[in-house]
């Protein structure tokens, strides 16, 4: 919380009104005294606050009643009661009714300080967590995996039937498919989805750095292990665990992980206790792994504690129907970051979009998006902002301009065909590049044209 936190002090006792106002002042709050229980009700339905010192025994409206109207009409408030000495029932039935805590007459200013520091930590971490809860909601539930072709479907209807299970899931497809996009569909729409979401990506680490990550070491377990640190098994105790690429890992290491899975325990590294945890297993692959088992290099036991349930993504070369859906909503992404109140793409480059073959899946798709959106004169995409493995253009482009030496009129013509090609035969666009307004590329076409019939 800053130090501009907004403290409403309520206390009829003028004295101890004053003293609560120049302590919490003096400390960098913005505190608001009332003298009322009525007058604090009053204030609340008029202005937030982000903390509220009550006096428990007022004439009229009295603490309790604040306490009853702050958890009814801004519950993410904490307040904390001044109670008199001695009172301890009073004071516990108060936190059985929802009070942060509470302070006897006369109060310590230190253990003030303290109670009222605690209580603000609590609301700041609160409002970072329900911010953090609303994002993941957001960016990650299934309406946002983007695509309506049959095969995403499907995909959907797997996604919402497994999430509230807990069964261990298996997300088969390739590089830039979205594996992790539908990993964390299935925890936000788990009954998880109020715990940790930990993903790993297992070829990035090796087997050694791999199982520090996984399962934590103690402190002198290895060579730079200054201090005891917690594994990424033990982080995600109540949620969902990641393991992207999951093919990747050693021997050691799925012998290891399938003792996890099995027993719900683990060892750190250079430790003997075990370790109880408690984490959905989600994994995700870009190989079969039933010939990586006939194989030999995955362990069969394993394979077949992760796939209880399997769900493949399709490539998007398999659903192009998807793709103006996807380009649509990869230009409002990124117009939007880059504060462009308009953007769109000419019919020419979603054509062109629609008839690439998206070796690289829906991540290639973003990148050339977010590239051509760069690029982009206007906010709108031409085919030359596309880039040229997907136009073709490199393999497309007219002939060399003087490999033959034409003539200076040729040499124009040719010219301005190369321009309008990579304008994706926008004129306009094409007599920008040219530095001449669309009236002279006109009369020059319309030369053009009349030389190439005068030739044949």
């Amino acid at each position: 919380m800053t130090a501009a936190a907004r403290v409403l002090v309520v206390e009829d006792d003028r004295v101890a009104r004053d003293l609560l106002g120049e302590i919490l002042t003096a400390d960098g709050f913005d505190v608001t005294s009332v003298a009322d229980g009525a007058s604090a009700i009053g204030l609340l339905h008029e202005r937030g606050f982000d903390l509220c010192v009550t006096d428990v025994r007022m004439e009229g409206v009295g603490g309790m009643e604040v306490l009853a109207a702050f958890q009814e009409h801004s519950p993410q408030t904490p307040v904390i009661l001044i109670t008199a000495f001695g009172d301890v029932a009073g004071a516990m039935a108060a936190i059985q009714k929802g009070a942060y805590d509470y302070v006897s007459k006369p109060f310590n200013v230190e253990e003030l300080k303290v109670t009222v520091g605690r209580a603000l930590e609590r609301r700041r971490l609160l409002d970072e967590n329900r911010a953090l809860k609303r994002d993941l909601a957001s960016k990650y539930r299934i309406e946002n995996i983007v695509g309506a072709s049959p095969a995403m479907l499907e995909v959907y209807k797997l996604v919402a039937r497994v999430a509230p299970t807990t069964a261990t899931v298996l997300v088969v497809g390739e590089s830039g498919s979205g594996k992790e996009l539908v990993a964390r569909a299935i925890h936000t729409h788990s009954l998880r989805a109020q715990t940790p979401f930990v993903a790993v990506n297992c070829t990035a680490l090796t087997e050694s750095l791999l199982e520090s990550e996984l399962f934590g070491h103690q402190k002198g377990a290895f060579t730079g292990a200054v201090s005891a640190k917690r594994g990424l098994f033990e982080e995600a105790h109540g949620g969902t665990l990641f393991l992207d690429e999951i093919a990747d890992i050693g021997p050691k290491m799925q012998a290891q992980l399938l003792r996890a899975i099995q027993e719900g325990e683990i060892r750190r590294v250079g430790g003997t206790e075990p370790i109880k945890v408690d984490a959905r297993i989600v994994a995700a692959t870009n190989r079969d792994l039933e010939a990586e088992v006939r194989a030999g290099r995955f362990r069969e036991d394993l394979f077949f504690r992760i796939h209880v349930v399997t769900l493949k993504l399709p490539p998007l070369r398999d659903r192009q129907s998807d793709v103006p859906l996807l380009v649509e909503h990869f230009i409002a992404k990124y117009a939007t970051r880059a504060g462009q109140a308009q953007a769109g793409i000419a019919p020419e480059a979603m054509t062109a979009l629609c008839r690439h073959s998206w070796p690289g899946n829906v991540r290639e798709l973003e990148n050339a998006i977010e590239r051509a959106l760069t690029l982009a004169e206007g906010g709108v995409i031409l085919p030359s902002d596309l880039p040229p493995e997907i136009t073709g253009s490199t393999a497309a482009r007219p002939q060399h301009l003087y490999d033959d030496r034409p003539t200076l009129a040729e040499l124009e013509r040719r010219y301005i065909d190369l321009i309008l090609h990579e304008a994706g035969g926008n004129k306009k666009r094409a007599a920008e590049i040219l530095g001449i307004d669309r009236r002279t590329l006109y009369r020059s076409l319309g030369r053009a044209e009349a030389e190439k019939e005068e030739d044949e």
